[in-house]
């Protein structure tokens, strides 16, 4: 990445470092920047991650601190002084570390590099989409299990957690933390799970993924506890239209707002126009959500090689949500459909 224009960069989010450098790790609390200069890069980081830094980090030179040292020693070292303006992530930097770093600079003016990684990230390499569709295949193997753990009289923390596990017994991580909602509660769209326990004719949305090489898979299914009736078959019957009609839609040079009213104008077709309460998609990799967003009437342009997610959903409080949801490569004629599990109303438990 070039800061063009700038003295310095700072960049501090575990994700851009990773992206840039090949090492992933969360630092917590601790200090973990990469400095760029014009004919340098230096990787700061806890002693503890030192070693695996050295080892995973690219085209970089890794410099550590230890707990009761002062961490910025060695920022200050990499910045080798004062500079006109420094690149830093505006998103991302603490105020205490930009302060922090004004005095190391003598006062640089920030420009914010943010906005020029994630339209870098935006834009998939063939490596980073094989990772994707590992991923998605996981996800896709998973999922079948996770139905059979869908029963009457479990809660919804148990089958997250078993969930989880046959994520983990197939190789992978979490892609971010599992959802499981049940009967009303699956009206709540991002409602973590909870002690209700699951009854005959339950609504259950299950929103989880596999992630590989820190490359995340993100899918939704909904199902019912035991037969299915018509509201609920008509409900998921126009989600899944819905869907349809937006995966159809996905393309290089269509704008994002034209996927989302794709699917926007089915489910306003059925009625249900005020229950559809969020975008239609958002961009994935090494985080479940980044660039592009999907957003209603947004002006933003798919590009060849992002990878989005498309998933519409009705929320009807008090009965019930339905959401059906997957992962998708651009193309420049159309895309590429990373998740492909049956997207069926299934009886389960």
């Amino acid at each position: 990445m070039e800061a063009a224009g700038t003295g310095a960069a700072f960049l501090t989010s575990p994700v851009s470092i990773a992206y840039l450098t090949g090492f992933a790790a969360n630092p917590h609390e601790r200090l973990m920047a990469l400095v760029l200069r014009e004919r340098d890069a230096v990787l700061v980081v806890p002693g503890l991650d030192e070693e695996s830094a050295v080892t995973a980090a690219r085209e970089v030179s890794v410099r550590a601190w230890h707990d009761g040292e002062d961490p910025w020693e060695p920022v200050a070292a990499a910045l080798g002084g004062a500079s006109e303006s420094v690149a830093v992530e505006k998103g991302h930097l603490s105020l205490a570390g930009w302060e922090r770093l004004s005095d190391l600079t003598g006062g640089a003016v920030p420009v914010d590099a943010g906005k020029e990684l994630r339209r870098l990230r935006a834009r998939k390499t063939p490596g980073e989409i094989a990772k994707l569709e590992r991923a998605s295949r996981l996800t896709d193997e998973v999922t079948e299990r996770a139905l059979a753990e869908v029963r009457a009289g479990r809660t919804e923390l148990e089958v997250a957690a078993a969930i989880d596990h046959h994520i983990a017994t197939a190789g992978a991580r979490l892609s971010f933390e599992t959802i499981v909602q049940s009967g009303p509660s699956s009206a709540q769209p991002h409602q973590g799970p909870g002690d209700r326990r699951l009854r005959t004719g339950d609504l259950v949305l299950l929103d989880f993924g596999a992630a590989c090489e820190g490359y995340r898979a993100d899918t939704t299914r909904t199902v019912v506890v035991g037969e299915p009736d018509a509201r609920q078959r008509e409900v998921h019957a126009l989600v899944l239209a819905a869907q349809d009609a937006a995966m159809a839609a996905v393309r290089a040079g269509v704008a994002v707002g034209e996927v989302d009213e794709a699917a926007r104008s089915i489910i306003r077709a059925g009625g249900l126009a005020d229950r559809f309460i969020h975008r239609v998609g958002h961009g994935l990799g090494l985080e479940a959500h980044e660039d592009p967003s999907l957003d209603p009437g947004g002006a933003a342009v798919l590009e060849t090689g992002m990878v989005v997610t498309i998933e519409p959903g009705v929320y009807l409080p008090g009965w019930g949500g339905v959401r059906i949801e997957d992962d998708l490569v651009v193309e420049a004629e159309g895309s590429r459909q990373l998740t492909r599990f049956d997207r069926t109303l299934r009886s389960v438990g």
